[in-house]
């Protein structure tokens, strides 16, 4: 079980390694001390990070890092999908990296990005992936909230997520 917290918004995942079945089961809220949830309004940057990603280096800049090691990027964002919903006020709250020069001349082809795109729009976001290039999206990394190692194996597996707004009609 593992509790991040920050800008006032804790999540709880609880993930069992001996199964590889994930629930997140809530998002808990921590009012300011005059009761208004102003944190919900904090947009966050949530790493999946795949097995080939240098999760424990990039967290040492700042982002928590939590450990899903065997658990496949896909079936992690299915779950954090059910819960968080993604920035709404962006053209792209979803970042893949792009491929480097030579996996382009090579075709090196990404199929799990189609998996993460199916998943995007079943939870609603229609808009494309954004391919961000190596060393930006290393940076990227280095701000978001949280890196979550995974044991995904897929190249190019990696993903960015920004976290939108939590409505108060969504807590009910």
């Amino acid at each position: 079980m593992r509790v991040l917290t920050k800008s006032g918004i804790s999540s709880l995942f609880l993930i069992d390694a001996t199964t590889s079945d994930i629930e997140l089961f809530s998002v808990l809220l921590h009012p300011t001390p005059n009761h208004q949830p102003l944190s919900l309004a904090v947009p966050l940057k949530n790493f999946l990070a795949d097995a080939n990603f240098p999760a424990s280096s990039i967290s040492r800049s700042g982002p928590e890092l939590v450990r899903a090691d065997g658990l496949e990027i896909p079936r992690l964002l299915e779950a954090i999908l059910q819960l968080l919903p993604l920035d709404t006020y962006i053209p792209r709250p979803a970042a893949v990296m792009d491929l480097v020069d030579s996996d382009k001349k090579k075709g090196l082809q990404t199929p799990v990005w189609d998996e993460y795109k199916t998943l995007l729009l079943k939870s609603g976001c229609e808009a494309p992936l954004e391919q961000v290039e190596r060393f930006a999206f290393y940076e990227r990394a280095k701000n978001a909230f949280a890196v979550v190692a995974t044991g995904e194996t897929a190249l190019y597996g990696n993903l960015i997520l920004k976290k939108g707004v939590i409505s108060p009609n969504d807590l009910v």
